[in-house]
C-alpha cells in the first residue's frame, strides 16, 4: 500500500535550518527559523513561565483529560488578552488547539463545514503554511496584493482593489499585527478602509494574531483585531502563545469564533468540540495551564509583561541598529524600512539569487523570498549582516 505514496515537498525553513547546522564556518548567522533568541543565541524560558510551572507542579493533583475544547480558564484569559471588552463574551465560542497552527487548521475545517464553496483570500505574501493547509483541506486560496516591493511597505490601493472582488460567504485572512513574512503593517486608518470593504462585501474576516506584544505593545498590537471584531457580525480569530510566552514546544493556541448574536454561540461551541474530537480529541493542557496561571495572577502577569516588553525593545533596538549601520555603509536611507517594520520579521525585497549569495559568500541564512528573522541577530552579528547586504548589492 505505502509504495503508492509520493514524496512531499520539503519545508524550506526546516531545510534551511539543516543547512545552517551543517555549515562548518565559525561565522554564520541564522535568520531563517522564526523563534526569538537572546544575545547569546538562546531561546530562554521566561521567568513567569518557570514560576507558573513550579506552581502547577506543586498544586496540580490530576492529569485527567480536560474538556474537548480545553480548560475554560485558558479560553477566558486569552479572550480577555486578545479582545478585552470589544465583543460580548456570550457571542464568542472558543477551543484550545495544538499551537496557533492547530487553530488555523481548525478554522479552515470550520469554514469548509459552514460553506464548502467558500474561498479564502490571503495576502501576497503570507505565512507559507496558510497556503499549504488550505491546499490540503481543498479550500480555494485567492491572493490579494499586500507588500509593495519598491517601498517595502503595504500596497493599500492594490489590497483594497483586490478585496473588492470578495463575495459574501468568502473569508479574508488578515494578520492581526507583525505581518509574517514582511513586517509591514496596516496603520489604524488603513484598517478602517479594510473594515469598510469587509462590511460592503459581506466577507468574514479571519485574523491570525501570533505575535501580540512583539510589535507596538500588548494593547496596541491587539487594537486592530478588536476593531475588526467589534465592527463585523461574524469573525474568526486564531491566536498563538508560542512567541509572546516563549512556550514554542508546548503547542498552545486558541481558536475563537464570534457570532452575530448569542443564540449562535452554543452551536459554534458544539461544532468546535466536534472538530477537536475528530482531529485530536482533547487538546494539550500544560501550555494552556501555564498561560492561564500567568494571566490570572497579578504578580506573574506583571512580570511576564515586563519581560515581554524587554524582548520587544530588544528587537526594536536591533532594527534601528541594522538600519543605521546600512545607512552608514550605503550612504542612503533606502534601508530605513527595517526600523519601521514591526515584529520578528522583515522582508528585504531582493531576489533569490542575492539571498543565495548571502548564504554562500557570507554564511547569512534567510528564506529565499528574503524574509529574515530580526530576532536571530545580536549586537555582534548586525555589522556582519549589514556588510554582507552591501557586498552582494541587495
Amino acid at each position: 500500500m505505502f509504495e503508492t505514496l509520493k514524496p512531499q515537498p520539503v519545508d524550506k525553513i526546516l531545510a534551511l535550518m539543516q543547512m545552517y547546522r551543517d555549515d562548518p564556518r565559525p561565522v554564520k548567522v541564522d535568520l531563517g527559523v522564526g523563534v526569538y533568541k537572546d544575545a547569546s543565541g538562546l531561546t530562554p524560558v521566561m521567568r513567569a513561565v518557570k514560576a507558573a510551572e513550579h506552581w502547577i507542579w506543586e498544586n496540580q493533583d490530576t492529569k485527567v483529560y480536560t474538556g474537548l475544547t480545553g480548560h475554560p480558564a485558558f479560553a477566558d484569559a486569552m479572550i480577555d488578552l486578545v479582545l478585552a471588552d470589544a465583543v460580548a463574551r456570550d457571542k464568542i465560542a472558543a477551543a484550545a488547539t495544538p499551537g496557533g497552527t492547530g487553530a488555523v487548521r481548525q478554522a479552515f475545517e470550520l469554514i469548509r463545514m459552514a460553506n464548502p464553496e467558500a474561498r479564502v483570500f490571503v495576502s501576497d505574501p503570507t505565512w507559507p503554511n496558510h497556503l499549504s493547509i488550505l491546499d490540503y483541506v481543498r479550500i480555494e486560496a485567492v491572493s490579494y496584493r499586500y507588500f509593495d516591493e519598491a517601498s517595502r511597505g503595504v500596497d493599500l490601493d492594490g489590497m483594497l482593489e483586490d478585496l473588492k472582488q470578495v463575495q459574501k460567504g468568502d473569508v479574508v485572512l488578515l494578520h492581526g499585527c507583525c505581518h509574517n513574512p514582511t513586517g509591514a503593517n496596516l496603520n489604524p486608518v488603513e484598517w478602517d478602509a479594510v473594515i469598510e470593504v469587509l462590511l460592503a462585501t459581506g466577507a468574514i474576516p479571519m485574523i491570525d494574531i501570533a505575535y501580540q506584544g512583539f510589535g507596538e505593545g500588548l494593547e496596541q498590537d491587539a487594537a486592530a483585531t478588536r476593531k475588526v471584531a467589534a465592527a463585523v457580525p461574524e469573525c474568526l480569530i486564531v491566536a498563538s502563545c508560542s512567541k509572546n510566552f516563549g512556550i514554542y514546544r508546548e503547542r498552545t493556541g486558541l481558536l475563537m469564533v464570534i457570532s452575530a448574536d448569542a443564540s449562535a454561540q452554543t452551536l459554534n461551541q458544539g461544532t468546535l468540540a466536534f472538530l477537536n474530537r475528530q482531529n485530536f480529541s482533547f487538546p494539550p493542557d500544560h501550555g494552556a495551564r501555564i498561560v492561564s496561571t500567568i494571566l490570572t495572577d497579578p504578580a506573574l502577569r506583571q512580570d511576564w509583561q515586563e519581560e515581554l516588553e524587554a524582548v520587544r525593545n530588544t528587537m526594536l533596538g536591533l532594527r534601528r541598529q541594522l538600519a543605521d549601520e546600512l545607512q552608514r555603509l550605503s550612504g542612503s536611507d533606502r534601508f530605513a524600512f527595517l526600523a519601521q517594520h514591526r515584529g520578528m520579521f522583515s522582508r528585504l525585497g531582493t531576489s533569490p539569487d542575492k539571498v543565495e549569495a548571502l548564504r554562500v559568500e557570507h554564511g547569512i541564512y534567510m528564506v529565499g523570498d528574503s524574509r529574515m528573522n530580526i530576532a536571530g541577530l545580536n549586537d555582534e552579528t548586525v555589522p556582519v549582516l549589514a556588510k554582507a547586504i552591501i557586498d552582494v548589492e541587495v
